[in-house]
């Protein structure tokens, strides 16, 4: 089984992803350390204190991982990215505006981050990514603490 855990960031997909891997025994896989890892990544964008990742390099790595261990939580907000034929299960954490503002600035980021990081949640583009490459997808809010 291969259950991918997308959304903005702050949303809440480590925590669901962790525990989803823990309730079905599944292995439990930070894509974003992979990421880092195997330089999977274009450079890294010191403005954004973030890297630029290379989305096909990505999901050929991802497919390639797929192959070899069947069971796995995938957790990043790029896992949308890798096509449906691959995943059985899609989820997509969101957050009310406000949490989500709070959870960015606890985080430090940048006024522009967390503005940008906003819009994608407003505009809800995860998700919209998710259904255009043909998820099945599952959407959790994750802004009252209980749903974790």
């Amino acid at each position: 089984m291969i259950i991918i855990v997308s959304g903005c960031p702050a949303t809440g997909k480590t925590t669901i992803a962790k525990k989803i891997a823990k309730k079905k025994n599944l292995k439990y896989v930070d894509v974003n350390e992979l990421i880092k890892e195997n330089k999977l990544y274009s450079y890294y964008d010191k403005k954004d204190k973030s890297y630029v990742v290379d989305v096909k390099k990505l999901n050929k790595f991802l497919i390639n991982l797929i192959k070899k261990e069947k069971n796995l939580v995938l957790d990043s907000h790029l896992t949308h990215y890798l096509s449906s034929k691959y995943v059985d299960e899609c989820i997509i954490t969101k957050c009310n505006l406000k949490e989500l503002k709070k959870r960015l600035m606890k985080r430090k980021y940048s006024k522009e981050k967390i503005r940008n990081n906003l819009d994608c949640e407003i505009f809800d583009v995860c998700h919209v990514e998710a259904l255009e490459n043909k998820h099945k997808v599952k959407v959790v809010d994750t802004s009252l603490k209980k749903t974790f």
